[in-house]
């Protein structure tokens, strides 16, 4: 049988050149590939999370995976509803998410090892969501690059997306690629699972179920048909024009100049250039002109248009009819706006987006000595009016900031690591940000609220945590003053560090934060250890070689937390500890041990 890597090669290789896809449905036969998806899986929390049935990822063992795959070959396999429950969003009101069944994540992480290797060379450009080695810092830096000069900006969103996906269209559009019955009609019966809700049976009729694995697979192929509508119709119909014509009025402002300049009247030559700089070079109202740009994450796209907004509009009108006509959706009229790019914001995945207009800021075009208008048409990217304060309300009450009680039971690095995540996950998600530093707000309400916990912790006071904390730390050259806390149980002397983020603007393009590595299909060989450790079938407690299956805990430090204050840990405790892993590969015999405290 083949091996997962030379199975998702020839994948890749068949939707390079645009080859459909006949009788691979035996693929899904390969062992190997499905210890591949297994890996994948056991690392995510939500591995250990139940669905409708007591199926998790505690129990892997080869045998669970032959009987997926004897199921698979005589096509009795059939997919569980998935357990629903709704989860707040943060503009109000809830967000339906599934919980499949381990068995289920299993073989649909094997089908997305397969389609993604087949579809992800045939993706535009243009789409960033749910695509390896790609994120929203990609899409930014793309905007930020392709829609220089815009005029207008049209934000589109696509309301319920992932819930109104229609089946029969989706269908129809797998099997342009897909010439295998069995493979289609597989996929099909995910999709119609169903889901259960208050222990109530729902049929699923339309989309895509959020938190299924498959899903934001199957959603980027279902969206790619109107990528191909943007870039193969609307943007050759409204892109036209190698460049804009001369402005006249600017034009006419170059003669007195030049005889002002002869004249050797150099203040006049000065106060004309000023009144010349405020004028545009360029035609902006250049009938022969066109330009039109696209960028989608997820349901979420963005174009940037330089046009009149007449235009503009019909583009706008244009997609929603073609979203409605052929795919079945609808565009939220809400948040499906037409922002003109200089005097508003748009906003994109957290950004607040528009063009720079700056008169003042000049430097010579590069190679010569005749200074231009360097920022005006440029994008600016900002972090949106408002965010910081709805950032800082959570660690307010009554106006004040407070300590959070959840966090006390939890030692001094833990406390501290916590607040340091929180504020460097927002900085370095804002680190294209021209206004990044309004993020100081932020670190001084955090930094409060950590040493305030600390100091209840301890029952102390915050004065006596600075003097007790207080460190310097060089972060890329810089000497920065912060808080260190030591590690606990480290044989070495290791500190946990709250500051020592720099929050200065990082030049768009650089320092990504993506969504997955870019070779995230096939098994580091640091990554494969589990899997050799399943594959030698021998019992890392007793060494017995009958029956072996993994023991899986969602944490390491909830074991050593557990255990701290006893002095005789069980066996398997020390076992795991002692080799550092959140899995243990025991016999049949030992796993019911450990369950039962047995051990």
């Amino acid at each position: 049988m083949q091996k997962a890597e030379q199975i998702l090669q020839a994948m890749c290789k068949l939707g390079e050149n645009r080859i459909p896809l006949r009788r691979v449905y035996r693929c899904l036969f390969s062992e190997d590939l499905f210890l591949a998806a297994y890996d994948k899986i056991a690392r995510n929390r939500g591995a250990l999370t139940a669905g409708t049935e007591n199926d998790t990822v505690d129990g892997m063992n080869l045998a669970r995976i032959q009987r997926i795959i004897e199921q698979l070959r005589y096509e009795r396999f059939k997919f569980r509803p998935a357990r629903r429950i709704q989860t707040p969003k943060k503009s109000g009101g809830t967000r339906p998410l599934g919980l499949p069944n381990f068995t289920d994540k299993l073989v649909q992480e094997a089908l997305r090892r397969m389609l993604e290797a087949y579809y992800e060379p045939r993706f535009r450009d243009s789409s960033h969501g749910f695509r390896p080695g790609r994120g929203c810092h990609t899409a930014l830096a793309d905007l930020h690059k392709k829609f220089q000069g815009a005029a207008w900006f049209i934000e589109g969103d696509i309301r319920g997306c992932f819930d109104n996906i229609d089946h029969e269209t989706l269908m129809e559009i797998l099997a342009r690629d897909i010439q295998d019955g069995r493979l289609l009609n597989l996929i099909r019966m995910g999709l119609e699972a169903g889901y259960m809700e208050d222990w109530q049976y729902n049929c699923t009729y339309s989309g895509t179920p959020q938190g299924g694995i498959l899903s934001p697979l199957l959603s980027n192929i279902y969206l790619h048909e109107l990528d191909t509508y943007v870039e193969d119709v609307l943007i050759p119909q409204y892109t036209r024009g190698k460049r804009r014509a001369h402005s006249l009025e600017y034009c006419r402002m170059s003669y007195p100049i030049q005889c002002a300049r002869q004249a050797g009247d150099t203040q006049r030559v000065k106060q004309l250039e000023l009144e010349r700089r405020k004028l545009p070079s360029q035609d902006v109202h250049d009938p022969n002109y066109r330009r039109l740009q696209y960028i989608r994450y997820a349901d979420d796209f963005i174009l940037g248009f330089i046009g009149p907004k007449s235009e503009a509009e019909q583009i706008k009108a244009a997609i929603g009819a073609f979203l409605k006509d052929r795919l079945h959706l609808e565009m939220s009229a809400s948040k499906t706006l037409i922002t003109h790019a200089r005097t508003e914001h748009a906003r994109f995945l957290g950004y607040d987006i528009s063009v720079y207009h700056a008169d003042d800021k000049i430097s010579p075009r590069t190679g010569t000595l005749t200074k231009i208008r360097t920022q005006s048409g440029c994008i600016r990217l900002g972090i949106p009016m408002g965010k910081v304060d709805e950032l800082v309300a959570r660690y307010r009450h009554d106006g004040k900031v407070m300590h959070e009680n959840e966090l006390l039971a939890f030692s001094d690095a833990t406390i501290v690591n916590a607040y340091q995540q929180r504020y460097r996950g927002i900085a370095e998600y804002y680190k294209y940000a021209t206004d990044r530093r309004r993020l100081q707000k932020l670190k001084y309400f955090v930094e409060i609220a950590m040493t305030k916990t600390l100091a209840c912790k301890h029952k102390t006071t915050v004065n006596r945590i600075y003097r007790k904390c207080a460190s310097q730390r060089e972060v890329d050259g810089t000497i920065y003053k912060v808080l260190a806390v030591p590690i606990p149980g480290q044989q070495e002397r290791k500190y946990a560090y709250w500051g020592g983020i720099s929050l200065k603007r990082v030049d768009v393009g650089q320092g990504y934060i993506i969504d997955r590595t870019v070779m995230d299909q096939v098994p580091s060989p640091k990554r494969v250890e589990l899997i050799r450790r399943l594959q030698a079938n021998r019992c890392e407690l007793c060494g017995s070689t009958e029956k072996c299956e993994v023991h899986h805990v969602r944490k390491l430090v909830d074991i050593k937390r557990r255990w701290r204050k006893t002095e005789e840990k069980p066996a398997w405790v020390k076992k795991m500890i002692a080799m550092r892993r959140r899995t243990l590969v025991v016999c049949a015999a030992c796993h019911h041990e450990i369950h039962n405290g047995q051990t």
